[in-house]
């Protein structure tokens, strides 16, 4: 009888060991925070400053993980096969839903990955040497018009953010410019200076040194409103040449898909909490970003939308997929 009793608690000890954590318990080890892209770049650099405020606020590791490759896709197949438990989640950016409309096949379902929060937005600057023959928007466009096919368009890699803004740029502008891309920013920002290229889309990080050296000229940014790093360069669409033109990067949390609902819950919550903290924002607008925070259902219809967006760009730009 009493070995049978013994027996029966050391079950039940067992049952209850194994059972997943209440909510409430939740994060009961280490949070793994995956980087789809390489050290020292926009995603790294936010993804460090949430590791940092989480950890803070959990009382648990949070360990960054830079996976990076083909446009991010690497990093998020990673994400996407992982347990649903809360304990691996990525960052998500523009980049890498333009990567997934360019691909006809993906390893994952980029629309049933869990959106957990979007936390920043980041600008994109028009660039031009200081002798290109166009000082506005409105002027390049009247270039670009009076000779098809002879300006150049650079862009720092197939199926960037930037390429595809240009892409949107002359879809609505109804100019046709000759599109590059480099491999990187630094080589299609070093083509503008050599005059190999004309015009650039990029990020502000990126190229906020050369406008301030005067090596680069910024016409516009691409958001719809001014970006407070540049305040006295015009948003694209006060030109009156493309209207509706808005295009921003952006940042968000994402994980597997399947998670429960109560740890996304406090997930968001707590990103929530972190970027409304003035020194965390303070080092987020440091690294050229915006804070932008959502809820997790906001920034699964955003994921949606922009989805649809850059896939009907690509269509309309004739981009096939690879």
């Amino acid at each position: 009888m009493r070995s049978a009793r013994i027996g029966s608690l050391l079950l039940a000890a067992v049952a209850l060991a194994t059972q997943p954590a209440r909510a409430d318990d939740w994060p009961a080890q280490p949070i793994h925070l995956v980087v789809p892209f390489g050290a020292g770049g926009g995603s790294d650099l936010l993804g460090r400053i949430l590791a940092q405020a989480l950890e803070e606020r959990f009382g648990k590791p949070v360990v960054v993980e830079n996976k990076p490759g083909a446009g991010g896709i690497i990093g998020n197949d990673f994400i996407a096969r992982a347990t649903p438990d809360g304990y691996t989640i990525g960052i998500m950016t523009a980049g890498q839903i333009i990567a997934s409309v360019t691909r006809k096949e993906m390893p994952y379902d980029t629309l049933a990955l869990t959106p957990i929060a979007q936390i920043a937005s980041g600008g994109l600057l028009m660039l031009v040497r200081p002798d290109f023959p166009a000082g506005s928007v409105k002027e390049v466009v009247a270039l670009a018009k009076a000779e098809p096919g002879k300006y150049i368009l650079a862009s720092p890699g197939f199926a960037a953010t930037q390429q595809f803004a240009g892409e949107l740029f002359k879809q609505i502008a109804g100019i046709d410019m000759l599109d590059v891309s480099f491999r990187t920013s630094p080589e299609a920002i070093n083509a503008l200076l050599g005059h190999h290229a004309d015009v650039l889309f990029e990020t502000v990080g990126a190229s906020l040194g050369q406008v301030q050296a005067g090596a680069l000229k910024a016409l516009a940014v691409t958001g719809k409103d001014r970006f407070p790093a540049v305040p006295d360069v015009p948003a694209a669409i006060e030109s009156g040449v493309v209207p509706g033109f808005d295009v921003t990067t952006w940042y968000g949390v994402f994980g597997p898909p399947g998670m429960a609902a109560s740890t996304v819950e406090k997930l968001n919550k707590t990103l929530m909490d972190a970027i409304a903290d003035s020194k965390v924002s303070a080092r987020m607008v440091t690294a050229g970003v915006v804070v932008k925070g959502s809820s997790a259902a906001a920034f699964g219809a955003f994921l949606n939308s922009e989805y649809k967006r850059w896939d009907a760009v690509r269509v309309a730009a004739g981009i096939a997929q690879q």
